[in-house]
């Protein structure tokens, strides 16, 4: 039995809501992927981490995860709606290149930037292109209910016929009548009744190299199409979580929610949730606004508005530092802050294994079992990494009084401590340490300063001050600071 207090906040509720999978010990979710044409920005790590952390959660818990999260390359136009170039098709013409070799170019690039970031693989990475036969079944399935016309070989949703039979509107709040009213001089629609109507299929033009025959005509699914046919096949008729950023409440998620209605009957999904937005200067980060800073450059620190380099957790920690609801803006003191956090976060941990044991020490595993308790708490608590970051932070002061030996633990609290530290740092916010790779290095780089500062102590004892200062001056001078107690001498490295 899964012990479970995990609540989440539910976009089609508006309210938080405790989770209780359809079938008891197994999850599943599917998350909307990238439009594979460009390099994956800040914009996109935000919701990679954000449900990377969910992932790791439930798989924490116990449950077992089937994650879907797609990749989009073919049928997401330019204008985010029913005209314009499909943005694969017109990057391929730009860079005269075939358009799988753009998708599939991008979409490495994305897996590889995901992968430096600590971002699990999700169990199931569907391509649109790959699943054509599926979205041409969804259509037929909606235009055999009723919900959906043809017209001049493209097909579209009827959206007023749907709404007077079901509730269009119900994720986002909008009204239809609202929607009529902001597009009544939009009266000659071309192909469309309304402008409300959205594509499921579209005619290929003569020029449009992405096509594939029809019931209707050559041509390729409309963009909504997509999740909902790859949702139903690997995750079934009802699945439990749907995530993405808030940008897709409207018109992506509500256009799936009514596709699936229209098609079965029922709603597919039990648990809508959504992340909140990066902005910089107060305004979305995002390539149809031209503000974006991709990951790489990021990483080599190669944009006028970057005064550094960050490394990949340092931006995975910048992200966790805020809750997933909330907005986060960007600025060059944000990030060096979230570096000096983790800094501070993972040289705690590296003194964990540093620190000795005693058998009278004086805290025990209560002090661990706290922290833990408090950690849980705080996701459970609509995944409030934030505060798990704080709490871990609080507990580090506790860790540096161990290193500097003003204070004292036993055996069975510092290993519960290091398990605890390591269980939410690492499996479940995914934090790694910078130098992972070098972690025998390091620890005969801190058993070389451990030797240097027993010589010193037995200069010291020998009355040759001489020696013991010459020791602690020159380390200080490599940035060593060296504390002298009851106990005997501690080290740090300043950074």
């Amino acid at each position: 039995m899964i012990k479970n207090n995990l609540q989440i906040y539910n976009t089609l509720s508006r309210k938080k809501e405790v989770f209780e999978p359809i079938n008891p010990g197994h999850v599943g979710m599917y998350v909307c992927g990238p439009t594979v044409y460009g390099d994956a920005h800040l914009g996109h790590a935000r919701p990679a981490i954000t449900f990377d952390l969910l992932f790791r959660y439930l798989r924490h818990l116990g449950y077992k995860v089937r994650f879907v999260r797609n990749i989009t390359d073919v049928g997401h136009l330019e204008h985010d709606a029913d005209e314009g170039e499909d943005k694969i098709a017109k990057k391929a013409r730009l860079e005269q290149l075939e358009p799988m070799e753009v998708a599939q170019y991008y979409t490495n690039r994305f897996n590889q930037a995901m992968a430096s970031l600590g971002v699990l693989p999700p169990s199931i990475e569907p391509h649109a292109t790959g699943h054509i036969i599926e979205q041409e079944q969804l259509v037929k399935q909606i235009m055999d209910n009723g919900y959906a016309y043809e017209s001049n070989g493209s097909v579209y949703f009827d959206v007023e016929k749907y709404n007077k039979d079901h509730h269009y509107g119900i994720l986002s709040g909008r009204n239809l009548d609202d929607v009529h009213d902001a597009s009544r001089e939009l009266d000659g629609v071309g192909e469309k009744r309304r402008q409300a109507d959205f594509a499921l299929w579209k005619k290929a033009q003569p020029e449009h190299i992405m096509r594939w025959p029809s019931p209707w005509s050559e041509g390729f699914p409309g963009w909504h199409c997509e999740c909902t046919a790859m949702g139903r096949k690997y995750l079934g008729a009802k699945f439990d979580i749907h995530g993405g950023g808030m940008d897709l409440v409207f018109p992506h998620h509500e256009c799936e929610i009514a596709q699936a209605v229209a098609a079965q009957g029922e709603p597919m999904v039990k648990y809508w949730m959504h992340n909140n937005m990066i902005t910089i200067a107060g305004k979305k980060m995002g390539k149809s606004y031209n503000n974006f800073i991709t990951l790489d450059q990021f990483f080599t620190g190669d944009h006028p508005l970057l005064e550094q380099p960050y490394t990949p957790m340092t931006i995975r920690f910048f992200i966790l530092q805020a809750h997933y609801r909330s907005t986060v803006d960007f600025s060059n003191e944000a990030l060096q802050a979230s570096k000096k956090g983790l800094d501070r976060l993972m040289d705690a941990i590296a003194a964990l294994d540093r620190i000795e044991a005693t058998a009278t020490g004086v805290l025990g595993e209560e002090f661990a079992a706290e922290l833990e308790a408090k950690c849980y708490a705080a996701l459970d608590d609509d995944l409030n990494s934030p505060i798990v970051i704080s709490h871990l932070f609080d507990a580090t002061r506790t860790v540096n009084q161990l290193a500097d030996r003003q204070q004292t633990i036993t055996p069975e609290g510092l290993e519960a401590l290091r398990r605890v530290f390591r269980t939410f740092a690492f499996d479940i916010l995914g934090l790694q340490p910078e130098e992972s790779g070098n972690a025998e290095r390091e620890k005969s780089f801190g058993q070389a300063i451990d030797l240097l500062l027993e010589l010193r102590a037995k200069a010291k004892a020998a009355k040759d001050w001489a020696t013991s200062d010459q020791i602690r001056d020159r380390l200080a001078a490599l940035g060593f600071e060296v504390k002298d107690t009851k106990e005997g001498a501690t080290w740090k490295l300043n950074k």
